[in-house]
Parts: structure tokens; sequence; C-alpha cells
């Protein structure tokens, strides 16, 4: 396998920092830019206090991740730093996010960490050691096409990450490189078995890496009491029908959890207040938009109308027509929540992308 760093010197004379975060995507990553001959150091973020990073595995960043990219990189023969990154991870991530939660709306915590300190930080750090460029394990794929470069979905559909990208400055992009972008999961654990890396079998991490046993309003509760405060359920005419344990265990589209009997067809949380203490519920069409807006802009490519937009992580890129603030579907879509990211497409190619401040809901009849 030919897989290249697209470094501008020979590589006997580069220097390679790759992100680690103790999982095999990385790990590999690490693998194959020794493989090209050029310095690598394995740089991983310590982003929990010690105490609780031993108590958590099968996360991001944790104790046990830590202790498995060094192992990975003394395999390698490769220098290894730890960042404290606690305060910073705890700033930009984590206090958004429940600042988030508590205002109604739905973040991405994963993107705010793109943003930060995955590639903003990292990405200085490289740079004071001098490296050519920073590698990491994400699957997208870094195309360069006349003579500028773009960022592209991961070959394979199942692993693209791109949509937690859309941050990424251009900039950033030159010094940036994504070597597993072409491959699926299976070929990377072939690699890391073929290395002899102790992670071949790692477990990929699930959940968000700070929340890994998935209780995301548990932890909102503990940072913002508020949330977790007890109100009224009401309908789209704002009759109130029922109550609720706290707006932290709500989200835009969720329909589990509401246990309103009597009513003639389901219902869902189709706008949620926190000033008040109010779920707003109603039926499916009512949660179907027309337009959001969109802000904290990262534009990638050039000047693009008709786009593909993305508006969750899971949901298939649907017709749009972008003027620069907001977007308008062609057709209505659900689902759609402020706090989550708006991302472009153009096919392959990631245009840009922003944050969900508000939507319009589309006028649907009964």
């Amino acid at each position: 396998m030919n897989i290249h760093f697209d470094l501008d010197r020979p590589a006997a004379e580069s220097r390679i920092v790759v992100a680690m975060s103790g999982g095999v995507d990385s790990s590999v990553v690490a693998a194959l830019a020794a493989r090209t001959g050029a310095e690598v150091i394995g740089v991983t973020l310590q982003l929990y206090d010690h105490g609780e990073a031993v108590k958590r595995s099968g996360s991001c960043c944790a104790g046990q991740d830590i202790y498995d990219a060094k192992t990975v990189c003394d395999r390698l023969g490769i220098a290894h730093y730890v960042l404290d990154y606690e305060s910073r991870f705890r700033t930009g991530v984590i206090d958004r996010f429940a600042d988030e939660y508590a205002a109604g709306r739905t973040p991405v915590p994963c993107s705010l960490c793109n943003q930060g300190v995955k590639f903003t930080d990292l990405i200085g750090f490289a740079r004071e050691l001098g490296a050519d460029c920073l590698a990491t394990g994400h699957y997208v794929r870094r195309v360069v096409a006349a003579g500028r470069v773009e960022l592209w979905k991961g070959r394979d559909p199942s692993r693209d990450q791109s949509y937690f990208l859309y941050g990424t400055t251009r900039n950033q992009l030159d010094f940036l490189r994504f070597p597993l972008g072409d491959l699926p999961k299976s070929e990377t654990r072939r690699l890391a078995v073929e290395t002899g890396l102790a992670v071949a079998d790692k477990p990929d991490s699930q959940d968000i890496c700070f929340v890994p046993d998935g209780d995301y309003a548990g932890l909102v509760k503990r940072l913002r009491p508020q949330t977790a405060a007890p109100g009224d359920i009401v309908d789209l005419d704002g009759r109130v029908v029922g109550s609720h344990p706290g707006v932290v265990h709500y989200t835009i589209g969720q329909r589990r959890g509401i246990e309103i009997g009597g009513q003639p067809e389901p219902l869902y949380v189709v706008r949620i207040e926190p000033e008040h203490r109010r779920l707003v519920v109603g039926p499916r069409r009512a949660l179907a938009v027309s337009v959001a807006s969109v802000a904290e802009i990262n534009w990638l490519a050039e000047d693009q109308v008709a786009v593909e937009a993305k508006v969750r992580s899971l949901a298939r890129p649907v017709a749009a027509h972008w003027n620069g603030s907001s977007l308008r579907f062609a057709n209505p879509e659900y689902g759609v929540a402020p706090g989550q990211s708006a991302v472009f497409y153009e096919g392959e190619r990631l245009l840009g992308g922003g944050t969900i401040v508000s939507t319009e809901a589309a006028l649907l009849a009964a």
C-alpha cells in the first residue's frame, strides 16, 4: 500500500507530528508516518484531570488511551508527548456544551473540539516543534485540485467524518494530513495487526468522549442545575397538556419521554423554551422546516448557491439554496435543531458549514 503524506521535503529531512488518541486509527497513522523515514512525534491530549482520566476507558483522551498511545509510540520507536489541555477543553467544549443545552439548543461537541484544542492548539504546538505537517486519524480526504487544497468526504461512507470537520480553515488544511481517508476501517485494523500494534482490536470510542456512559443529561444537570427544574408541556396553541422533569432531558424532534396519552397522533418536541421551563409539542408535520439561519460560518470553497446540506451527523445531504446567511431547503426538512451544525457539500467535496441559530417552520396541511 502506497500512502503519501505529501511532504514538501524529502522524508528523511522531514518531521511529522501525529495526533494520537490511543485508538487504532491514529496509531496506524503513526505507523504509516514512521514507514516514510521521516522523524515522527506522537502527541496525545490530556483532557481530564488525572483522577478522572484513570477511571475512563473506551472514550477519547482518557487514562488508558494515553497509556495505549505511549505503548504504540514505544513499539514504533518514536517520541511521545502528552499535553495537559484540561482547562482549555473544559472552557471551550464542556462548558459550552452545558450552556447550549441550558439555552434549549443541541450542540455538536466534536465539532467544537476539532475547531479548538484538536486543531487550533495542536497545529500551533506542531509548528513550534518545526513539523512539516500534523497527521490525524480522521476518515476524510485532503485533495489538491488546481493548486488548491480541498476537504472531501472519506472514501468509505460508513466512516466519513467530514461533518465534524467543517470548521477546518484553508490555512489549517495546508498543514493537515489525513492518510486514512481512502481506507475502510477493516483495512486500518489489518494494518494495525500487520504492524504488531497492541490496539489492533481495541473497540471504537462511543458516545461523547467526556460522557462515556452516555448520560449527557446527568452531566448537564451537575453543571447547570437549572436545567433539571420541572415545567409544563404545552401544545402549539399554548395549552398545558402535561409536565416534564427538566428541559435537559429533551431535544428538538424527540418523541420518547413526552408520555401524554389521549392524543389523536404522536407528539414530538417542536420547541424548547428554557426561560419558561416549557416544552412545546406537536405532531410530526410541525417539525417540518423550510429555512434555517446559520451563523459562525467557515467557508472552504468558492461562492456556492446550490448546495447539499447536512443538518445532522447521520442525515443524508439534501438539496438547498444558500444565500450567505440562511439555507432554504428544496423540500421541508425534519429534525433541524438550533445548535446543530449545518454542513454544505457539492458531491464528495465539503464546501463549508456553520451553526444553526434559528429555523422557520414549513406550513404543511393537517
